[in-house]
């Protein structure tokens, strides 16, 4: 199921035909069956009630997560862009020969950092991952020697700051992680499905293209949902401005 969320208008296209062929099946029981009881209606009317009321609090809570997992996404980039500028300055403590080098791995990591943000989930980042990994290796390790060689108070916050960029890496890459769950999805879609069924055998009715209404409905609902909470897959994404803003910044004039 993870796989389609990351595809936001293919689950939209497979949510409308699902919930559609559940209205006709609904509609379809209800013309075989000729008897109907007086009561049946009421008791229909608060069972249909109450699972679309279920639905929207569903749908609603849904979308406040992916809200909040989206801003969280946006704070991390910031965090990471700032981590790397501060970084990017107090490089200017090292020796001359290690700034330079030191400073032109981070333009080359920010440069990987963005490309990662731009990535689509259909991309192959295998490459990337792994370049940007063997980069911090390198940038640690530069940052490393120069302390271990001068062991003082100023060369601290060199590691401090290189320490931050590392880490700032790897809690933006958890909040890509941080996902809405997969039993959260499929209780949404099967509360649908039900939903949609008992809409079209309470059709008093049978009008095909009005028993359209409630799946585009939930179906562009749940497109939202998927586009905002897929970090790479959808239309609402991250983009990588303040790291870009950085990278500008940095080029030489």
């Amino acid at each position: 199921m993870r796989q389609i969320m990351e595809y936001p208008f293919l689950l939209c296209a497979l949510t409308v035909v699902c919930l559609w062929i559940f209205a006709q099946l609904g509609a379809l029981l209800r013309k075989r069956r000729k008897d109907e009881d007086e009561s049946e209606k009421d008791e229909y009317g608060v069972v249909l009630s109450a699972t679309l009321t279920l639905l929207g609090l569903l749908i609603g809570f849904s979308f406040s997560m992916a809200i909040s997992r989206y801003e969280q996404r946006k704070d991390y980039e910031e965090e990471e862009a700032n981590a790397i500028g501060t970084e990017y300055l107090r490089a200017d403590l090292l020796s001359d020969a290690v700034r330079q080098k030191v400073q032109g791995q981070l333009v080359e990591y920010l440069d990987l950092r963005i490309r990662r943000y731009e990535a689509h989930a259909s991309d192959d980042i295998t490459e990337l991952a792994a370049k940007t990994g063997q980069l911090q290796l390198e940038m640690w390790n530069e940052v490393k020697t120069s302390a271990v060689a001068s062991p003082h108070p100023v060369m601290a916050t060199v590691v401090t700051g290189m320490n931050d960029v590392i880490n700032r890496q790897g809690y933006t890459q958890a909040a890509r992680w941080n996902r809405i769950p997969s039993p959260a999805w499929a209780l949404m879609i099967l509360i649908a499905l039900f939903s949609n069924f008992l809409i079209g055998y309470g059709a008093r009715k049978y009008h095909p293209f009005t028993l359209l209404i409630v799946p585009l409905a939930v179906a562009v609902s749940f497109l939202l949902i998927a586009d905002i909470d897929s970090p790479q897959g959808g239309m609402i994404r991250v983009a990588p401005q303040n790291l870009i803003a950085l990278s500008d910044s940095l080029k030489p004039k």
